[in-house]
């Protein structure tokens, strides 16, 4: 059995969370999508995520959303990882953290693994090694499913692409996070793993990373404190990548950009 599972980047804000459930459905039709993996961290006034916003993900049919260094700026999402398994946070925080860094979902009868792991270059996080984090959860998911993709949100793309050498052969595929910046370098690795830089990010086009650009070259031209503010102007970007794996091998078939940006999105 083949599958097709869609990865969209980092959404940004009520205007990206917008952009994502006007074009999702065509989307899904257009590439034959059978399930869909979302980054959360930013979706709550840029940093963070809650409850309510899980819900929406959830009515939307989002089947997982990973997040990253922003997961534990909205408290009140701490309680929701004790009775949900549909949100994940970097496995290699410490083990005392709320939640979980890797889930199994069933697509069409068959068991998919997401994990979600961080870098450590350039990030401000002191975390576990995610090479060996990984290593030990798929030394549990051995067992149970050959379809094993990661989302590694980190910042170098040296780290990323280290990742996926690392793990080529082992895993359907990773992808890149955090940036917001598509990267054009997707790709199946010759152990037969997909592979793109980064996904990129839903959210304001004419932005810094969906910010408005004027509170980020504050910090810029001031070093001085800066509150990063969501842009919610069109021209509004969609960006992911889409992955076929054959269920049987593990492999992956094919690599796919995905990008759309509206002119008339509005709030």
């Amino acid at each position: 059995m083949n599958l097709r599972i869609l990865f969209i980047g980092d959404v940004v804000g009520a205007i990206g969370r917008a952009m994502l459930q006007k074009h999702l459905p065509h989307l899904r039709q257009e590439h034959k999508i059978d399930a869909v993996i979302v980054n959360g961290e930013n979706c709550a006034d840029g940093r963070g995520i809650t409850p309510a916003i899980m819900d929406y993900f959830k009515h939307i049919k989002v089947d997982v959303v990973t997040s990253g260094n922003h997961i534990w700026d909205k408290k009140d999402i701490f309680p929701y990882f004790a009775s949900n398994k549909d949100l994940l946070r970097p496995a290699n925080f410490p083990a005392e953290c709320p939640g979980s860094g890797a889930t199994i979902i069933d697509v069409k009868g068959h068991p998919v693994a997401i994990v979600n792991v961080q870098g450590r270059v350039f990030m401000k996080e002191h975390l576990d090694c995610p090479f060996r984090t990984t290593e030990s959860i798929l030394t549990f998911l051995r067992d149970k499913t050959r379809t094993i993709l990661i989302d590694f949100h980190a910042e170098a793309t040296s780290e990323k692409g280290g990742m996926a050498y690392f793990f080529d052969g082992r895993i359907s595929g990773l992808v890149g996070t955090h940036t917001h910046i598509q990267t054009a370098d997707e790709r199946i690795l010759p152990g037969g793993t997909a592979f793109i830089t980064d996904l990129g990010m839903v959210g304001s086009l004419n932005s810094m990373l969906g910010m408005k650009k004027e509170s980020v070259l504050q910090n810029f031209l001031t070093q001085m404190p800066s509150r990063f503010i969501v842009d919610d102007q069109p021209p509004v970007v969609l960006s992911g990548a889409w992955i076929e794996i054959d269920t049987h091998t593990g492999k992956a078939l094919k690599i796919e950009r995905v990008r759309i940006v509206d002119e008339s999105l509005a709030l």
